[in-house]
């Protein structure tokens, strides 16, 4: 099967190039980002599929800024949105299987038990109601479609928790993080696993509609910075701090922890502790900065 990842210089995306290289499972990845393919261009994304032979997509571009989409809505909705629904439309012209990836922001956060796929949204800020706006296309447009919300990325590429808490841990004595938003992280080589798992499954019309992929567990962010702490052997403190502490231009959910029994059940995944997958990634990272 030829399949068309878009965003692959994104944390997810450099993920799916190492699923290309590393265990293709007979399949052959088409790895774009803006410079091969802009999605914003409806007719550029159906002459690249039809050129291509593309018979499904994984799209990992995104607009991910969360505090910067208050200020530009328009672009924000212009990737979250209306590119997602161009990619929606072409998959569903070539009879293509689109892949693509949400966010936990959809929710507004205020619960106490895991968000199931069914749970009402009600997102808080622009980003959040930008990706709800491109899930509603792709169900609006008829198109073959999984839809995967997940939360907390980080990776060895790209900026992220992990990697700006061991740069400022190495940096200073002690660090203040919040412990009233609670969630799960997830190490985006394992996202990019359950793609490439799902790809190599039988997807009938059954199998189509929205799942939920984090980690397994349940943590704060203070609870996230102490691991990150532990596992790479740095020694600044890290104390808990209320949200409102760091004054954003949104707010943040302060629970976000997703249900992901459905994507368990219909694929027959193992999802890995979050821990687990952490100390994986911080090990690699250590790796890279030996080399360097």
């Amino acid at each position: 099967m030829k399949i068309l990842v878009t965003g692959a210089n994104g944390q997810l995306g450099n993920e799916m190039k190492r699923i290309s290289r590393e265990n293709p499972n007979g399949n052959e990845y088409v790895l774009t980002d803006i410079n091969e393919l802009d999605i914003t261009q409806l007719n550029q994304i159906r002459h690249f599929i039809t050129q291509h032979h593309i018979e499904a997509i994984v799209n990992c571009a995104a607009y991910t800024n969360v505090d910067r989409a208050e200020d530009d809505e328009a672009l924000a909705d212009l990737i979250n949105r209306q590119a997602v629904e161009n990619l929606a439309l072409a998959a569903r012209e070539q009879n293509a299987l689109l892949i693509h990836i949400s966010t936990d922001y959809v929710f507004g956060g205020h619960s106490n038990t895991p968000f199931g796929e069914d749970a009402p949204t009600n997102p808080l800020g622009v980003y959040g109601r930008t990706k709800l706006a491109g899930e509603q296309a792709i169900q609006q447009s008829g198109c073959r479609h999984i839809i995967i919300r997940t939360a907390w990325l980080y990776s060895i590429h790209g900026n992220n928790f992990v990697k700006t808490m061991r740069r400022l841990m190495a940096e200073r004595d002690h660090l203040n993080v919040v412990f009233d938003q609670v969630g799960t992280p997830t190490y985006a080589g394992d996202l990019a696993d359950a793609i490439a798992h799902i790809l190599s499954s039988p997807v009938s019309s059954a199998h189509e509609g929205i799942y939920h992929y984090t980690n397994e567990g349940v943590c704060s962010w203070y609870d996230f910075a102490v691991a990150i702490a532990e596992l790479s052997g740095l020694s600044c403190s890290i104390h808990p701090c209320h949200s409102n502490e760091f004054p954003c231009k949104v707010e943040r959910p302060s629970f976000s922890v997703l249900d992901k029994a459905k994507i368990r059940n219909n694929f027959s995944l193992t999802i890995p502790y979050w821990r687990h997958s952490l100390s994986s990634c911080i090990s690699q990272l250590n790796n890279i900065a030996t080399v360097q």
